[in-house]
């Protein structure tokens, strides 16, 4: 019951809050203009994400009942930070550096409490103990990762909405499961948020779409990464009632919020191999290939990759139950370079192929060209 009223309340209070940020933002003049690399022609309000804000901030209030380590005022700084950071992106283009130390700034009160605290990999890879100074460094690495990672799906309509309500489902089982109360109302909550946007952000009638805009996928890339932190930091205890061997949760967890990670690490790869900044916009997406190349909307290909993630979780959690840690990393290992070969495969070869035509009847044109000049030259000798 009591989590039905969070739902239904972030609900509401997102869904009658957008229309108020769509008119001021319209009024203002605020709105994100459609450039090369846009899925968007008309110009589109943007700053969704104010409304998450807002909402999150009341739900961490009601929360303080659900609370075992006061994790909610750890939160609350990192979440004004990146809303403020956000904000700016949003209606200033940031640097990428300047967005990574705001980064940093905002996990690291997550990281001082010790709730979050990742002490062991429960002999993941035969990894055991975790040095303090260790766990900082991976918990800033794997939250860091997420917040991009989530913030860069953000390309076409629905996606980040459709891929965070996937993630959210699957943790508010988990800590449903595990009784960890307050995480699961957390996701609970944001999910209400995440389905009453997603009505706006999809819908065809120009008076009512908004983009969430960085300001919406920070903060909520900075919640899917407290909830991972706090999946790997459960007690050994905790995770009897779960489907799957204690050695393989970090192999759940990534397969949780595989389509952010993989889509990221596809993307910077192609970047780094074009000898391009890896945060140099482009339309290499994994939803910018799917879009372009399958021919289908938005929502449709927002709903192919969320149901693609569930399906991926599934899998790892049926495989998790018996295989070994070893066999499965191999596994994820050689599932995502096969995809992620198709896809580069697919997205490149239409582009490389008339590269390859323009180049070679340009080459053609100079040696037809060069010869006529030969001739010319001999007929004159």
């Amino acid at each position: 019951m009591i989590s039905i009223l969070f739902f239904i309340g972030s609900f509401l209070l997102t869904y009658l809050a957008l229309p108020s940020i769509i008119k001021l933002v319209e009024d203002k003049r605020l709105m994100d203009n459609p450039n090369s690399r846009s899925s968007h022609k008309i110009k589109t309000p943007t700053l969704g994400g104010i409304a998450f804000f807002i909402t999150l901030i009341f739900v961490l209030f009601f929360l303080r009942s659900w609370e075992i380590n006061d994790e909610g005022i750890y939160i609350i700084p990192g979440l004004t930070i990146l809303f403020f950071i956000g904000l700016k992106d949003d209606l200033v283009v940031l640097s990428p550096l300047t967005k990574i130390i705001a980064q940093i700034l905002a996990v690291s009160f997550v990281l001082s409490n010790d709730s979050f605290m990742i002490e062991t990999f429960n002999g993941f890879l035969r990894i055991n103990e975790i040095p303090y100074y260790a766990y900082l460094v991976i918990g800033s690495f794997i939250m860091i990762t997420i917040i991009n990672a989530y913030n860069l799906i953000d390309g076409i309509d629905g996606l980040a909405s459709i891929v965070g309500i996937a993630i959210l489902i699957l943790y508010t089982t988990i800590f449903y499961i595990t009784k960890q109360y307050f995480f699961a109302l957390l996701c609970v909550s944001l999910n209400g948020s995440l389905m009453a946007f997603f009505g706006y952000n999809t819908s065809t009638s120009s008076n009512k779409k908004i983009f969430m805009g960085d300001t919406g996928s920070l903060i909520v890339g900075y919640i899917i990464s407290i909830l991972t932190m706090k999946f790997l930091a459960l007690p050994a205890e905790s995770y009897d009632e779960l489907p799957f061997l204690l050695e393989n949760v970090p192999l759940i967890a990534i397969s949780i919020i595989i389509v952010p990670l993989f889509d990221t690490a596809r993307v910077f790869a192609i970047r780094l191999a074009d000898k391009k900044s890896p945060f140099s916009p482009d339309r290499n997406h994994m939803h910018h290939v799917i879009v372009d190349y399958l021919n289908l909307s938005h929502r449709q290909a927002s709903f192919l990759i969320g149901g693609g993630n569930i399906f991926f979780v599934v899998l790892f959690v049926i495989l998790g139950s018996t295989a070994k840690n070893l066999g499965m990393v191999i596994m994820l290992v050689s599932v995502s370079l096969f995809i992620g070969y198709i896809l580069f495969r697919y997205n490149y070869s239409f582009k490389v192929l008339k590269k390859k035509i323009i180049l070679r009847n340009l080459f053609e044109k100079l040696t037809l060209k060069s010869k006529k000049n030969d001739k010319k030259g001999n007929i004159k000798d």
